[in-house]
């Protein structure tokens, strides 16, 4: 508890109940529909606007939401319109975005200081005005998800029955990849652009040994979130270790134990 007392602990464990947020609702979704490497593709992409904040002189954050929806778009585009392979469609953006990314570092003036933190994330540097726009992008994700709900679900368990009764299966498709692109951003500076596949997957993957009912799916995703990134950022104050990957071993350690444990 004498932790509390410091300011960027309180800014993380606020951080920390805003991306479990985002993981439980839409990475329910991306395990549900399988769309994992998608969710690694979006996120690898939006290195590039994270080199474009850096080359304009604003806060990366800002950009990288943008560049991860246009990302998030460009890869549903490539799939559905000019039908290419998914795994070719992410392949493509994947190394476009970084490629983007690092072009626009090196085009960028001095020299990036922070940068490691959003590649690996850092998670005891959040600042208030980061948390507000982690909180805003909850509040999007959230009342869309309330919105869609149904129709979420249609496509994730079978989109071509779905197509068949009249559901906009494509428009959804689109709307659900912007709905992950908004999460990446959320995650970003907790483990970073690297890991942020993790956060998405994993806490959806343990829960899901334990329910099938999509509520409950929810709410147990949001709270295995929650404790073990709680957990993770203990574990690295107290050892000093690097927060983003102490988070996701935690999550890895948490997921095998249970695996084990239930079968």
């Amino acid at each position: 508890m004498e932790l509390l007392k410091y300011e960027f602990i309180r800014h993380a464990l606020y951080a920390s109940v805003l991306i479990s947020v985002a993981c439980g609702v839409i990475g329910t979704y991306v395990v549900i529909k399988r769309i994992t490497f998608i969710s690694g593709g979006i996120s690898h992409a939006s290195l590039g606007g994270i080199g474009l904040g850096y080359l304009l002189g604003v806060n990366p954050i800002v950009t990288a939401i943008p560049f991860s929806l246009l990302s998030a778009v460009c890869i549903g585009i490539i799939n559905r319109r000019l039908k290419v392979a998914e795994d070719t469609a992410i392949g493509i953006l994947w190394t476009v975005g970084i490629s983007l990314g690092i072009i626009f570092i090196d085009l960028s003036p001095g020299y990036a200081p922070d940068l490691m933190s959003y590649l690996f994330g850092n998670i005891l540097t959040v600042p208030t005005g980061e948390l507000v726009v982690m909180l805003v992008l909850d509040l999007i994700i959230i009342s869309t998800v309330g919105i869609f709900h149904r129709e979420f679900l249609a496509i994730s368990f079978d989109e071509e029955y779905s197509s068949a009764i009249g559901i906009s299966t494509e428009r959804l498709y689109f709307l659900l990849l912007c709905l992950i692109a908004l999460s990446v951003v959320v995650l970003i500076k907790a483990v970073g652009v690297i890991m942020v596949i993790a956060l998405l997957t994993i806490p959806a993957a343990i829960s899901k040994r334990f329910t099938y009912n999509i509520g409950k799916l929810f709410l147990l995703s949001t709270l295995t979130g929650v404790c073990c990134t709680v957990a993770g950022l203990w574990v690295s104050y107290m050892l000093d270790l690097a927060s983003g990957a102490t988070i996701v071993l935690v999550l890895g350690t948490v997921f095998l134990t249970v695996s084990l444990v239930k079968n």
